[in-house]
């Protein structure tokens, strides 16, 4: 195995509930996962984040110490993997860390997107050469700073038998369309997760809806979904990216209050799966021959069988059946970015982020 081909990945998502991290290596066309280790970021620590996510006011202090905290659990679980697998520190050329977003505006005057968890502690503590803020790097490009997983998407997903789309339902759920013989696009379509864990955590106390068995339970709500789908996001030009500082409980509780009467909180919960589906599928080349999905989403049961009946001439399935379980690709996408920065090589979002 060679010494230059050993990344780790870390990132951790919208839905805070880990850092995933991943040991991999690129010999091969497909990365191998040697090992991978989810691990846990604790409730304190996790409402703190959560907290900042949505724009509450926060002391530079504490904002500080939760920038180190992360750190310092980002590095927990490269060493966690490290181990897991039974490998030195010294035969790794380095860690991609996307850090915790906590908010993302890249529209703004001075656009830029925030990540925690000091990079500077994650080297120190693992002794690996550390890459990090990848996002604000593509924002000082002129891009978005988001999607980036679709740069490992086109990579190892493209066929040249049929038009593809790889989608990653996490908080957020981002489409990248691989068409053969066309450049690649990639954008958020929309809330992926969040707005389903936020509802089942208020009502039920729990963090997801295991297998969307709640959501199907219920009954879509059509006034409800329609005040959602005005949302004027989903109708933007690309290139386009968001994040729970627009889709959160209050952007939830907000149509709610619209809303002419009572729901039934089981019919919000599968007005939101509804919401998943409708985004996603709006967002896809109507060319598309096959959905692969990975993040979280890919679990849900009933999210899988909305996007099948939403298209039922496509494939639809889990980007397992590509030799890539779904868990780990975004971890993945930026161990690979770790290795083409390292290397020295040109890293085109046009496409997706819209760099000049």
């Amino acid at each position: 195995m060679a010494e230059n081909e050993l990344y780790i990945g870390l990132i951790s998502g919208t839905s805070v509930d880990g850092v995933d991290s991943v040991l991999v290596n690129f010999q091969q066309d497909t990365p191998e996962l040697i090992a991978s280790h989810s691990h846990p970021i604790g409730d304190p620590l996790r409402e703190n984040i959560l907290a900042l996510c949505v724009g509450e006011d926060i002391r530079l202090s504490e904002f500080g110490q939760t920038h180190i905290e992360l750190g310092k659990i980002f590095a927990e679980a490269a060493n966690a993997v490290l181990n897991k697998a039974g490998v030195e520190s010294n035969a790794v050329t380095a860690i991609g860390s996307h850090g915790q977003t906590v908010w993302h505006e890249p529209n703004a005057g001075n656009p830029f997107s925030l990540q925690l968890a000091d990079a500077n502690t994650i080297a120190q503590r693992t002794g690996i050469t550390t890459v990090a803020d990848m996002r604000g790097r593509d924002i000082s490009a002129g891009g978005q700073g988001a999607p980036l997983a679709p740069l490992l998407h086109q990579h190892i997903f493209a066929s040249s038998s049929e038009n593809r789309a790889i989608i990653n339902i996490g908080g957020i759920s981002n489409v990248t369309c691989l068409r053969q013989g066309a450049k690649p696009i990639a954008f958020d379509a929309g809330p992926g997760n969040v707005l389903m864990d936020f509802w089942i955590n208020k009502h039920q106390q729990k963090k997801y809806d295991d297998g969307g068995g709640w959501a199907s339970s219920g009954t879509v709500h059509n006034e409800l979904l329609q005040l959602c789908r005005n949302e004027p996001y989903f109708s933007k030009a690309l290139p386009k990216s968001s994040g729970r500082e627009l889709f959160n409980g209050s952007w939830l509780e907000n149509k709610l209050a619209q809303c002419q009467g009572a729901i039934q909180p089981q019919d919000v919960q599968a007005t939101m799966l509804q919401l998943t589906v409708d985004t996603i599928v709006d967002a896809l080349d109507p060319h598309c021959q096959s959905l692969f999905i990975c993040g979280g989403g890919a679990h849900n049961r009933a999210l899988m069988q909305g996007l099948a009946q939403a298209r039922p001439n496509c494939t639809v399935a889990s980007t397992l059946t590509l030799g890539v379980d779904p868990d780990w690709v975004e971890a993945i996408a930026f161990a690979w970015i770790a290795r083409e920065t390292c290397a020295g090589r040109k890293i085109d979002t046009s496409g997706f982020t819209g760099t000049s």
